[in-house]
């Protein structure tokens, strides 16, 4: 039983690395106006996963927090922003 708490331990990490960078693409698209509609769909199917996980972690008496350490590094660089800005007439 121990192996398999490790093993939805490792899962759950693994999903919630994959979960941030879901997001941040799906952050970008929506800051460039594009459909988003696909990897937001994919977050919550990877969120009705993790909420399967949970629940068996927990029917299987673990309770200890699952700490995340990874270096998430954006793939492209934020997107100015497309409000012109107001220009000082001398």
């Amino acid at each position: 039983m121990d192996n398999r708490i490790n093993e939805i331990r490792r899962v759950i990490r693994a999903l919630r690395v994959s979960m941030k960078e879901a997001e941040a693409i799906m952050h970008e698209q929506i800051n460039r106006d594009e459909d988003c509609s696909f990897v937001a769909s994919e977050i919550l199917k990877m969120r009705t996963v993790m909420s399967g996980l949970v629940k068996e972690r927990s029917m299987l008496g673990d309770n200890e927090p699952i700490l995340v350490h990874h270096l998430f590094i954006p793939r492209r660089p934020p997107t100015p922003s497309l409000v012109p800005r107001e220009v000082a007439l001398a």
